[in-house]
């Protein structure tokens, strides 16, 4: 099987893994800590999976971020985001499928949402995941970047997802990953889908902004 194949296949089961269990844990506890833990444990469950096949970006953003400070070609940005957003899909679908054989319905599927009850607009929800994803993705490319820091990239990433789900579910549900909103926005459709070019763009946008100052500053 060629390598490239073997990644797309990678990012595949990555970006399943993450939206199946981060999001069905957050579905069936509905606590803040705990779903972050679930998101912050996936990453890490993935990372020491895949990472040596595909480097486990298992997120557009940071395959933006990694296509953008050439760490990566356009051909193989283009083959990450397809195999992302099916897994994605793949795993929303089992979450689906799961929620409707149970008592628990499928009226939630962790879809990422603005809580208006404390007053979050589109433009602070659109500011709110910039950072969030900024922050993600900058410790991403830091920690990449050393071969010397790979043994412990796993849990640094996963510990870094977990940081922003606890600031940022509150107040949008925490998305900094395209393939992780689109995919339950998609399948729960309704108001999920007005609010998904927030969740779409805005981790793109923090992507492509952390590459630009890891670029500009951590760059020898």
């Amino acid at each position: 099987m060629k390598n490239s194949i073997k990644k797309y296949i990678a990012e595949f089961i990555g970006t399943f893994i993450l939206v199946l269990f981060g999001c069905g844990v957050a579905v069936l506890t509905g606590n803040i800590l705990i779903t972050s833990i679930a998101f912050g444990l996936s990453i890490v469950a993935a990372a020491y999976a895949i990472g040596d096949v595909s480097g486990c970006h298992v997120n557009p953003a940071v395959s933006l971020a990694m296509l953008i400070t050439k760490r990566m070609k356009l051909k193989d940005f283009c083959g990450y985001v397809v195999a992302q957003i099916a897994g994605a899909f793949a795993g929303t679908g089992v979450l689906y499928a799961l929620l409707h054989s149970s008592t628990l319905g499928t009226a939630n599927i962790g879809a990422n949402a603005l809580d208006t009850e404390l007053g979050i607009t589109a433009c602070a929800g659109f500011l709110i995941e910039l950072i969030l994803s900024f922050v993600f993705i900058y410790t991403i490319l830091g920690v990449t970047a050393d071969s010397k820091k790979s043994h412990m990239a796993g849990i640094v990433i996963g510990l870094t997802l977990c940081f922003v789900h606890l600031l940022g579910i509150r107040f949008t549900g925490t998305s900094v990953n395209p393939a992780r909103s689109l995919a339950p926005a998609v399948i729960a459709g309704g108001a999920a889908l007005n609010q998904l070019w927030i969740f779409i763009l805005a981790p793109l946008c923090g992507g492509a902004v952390a590459a630009c100052v890891y670029s500009l500053i951590n760059k020898k």
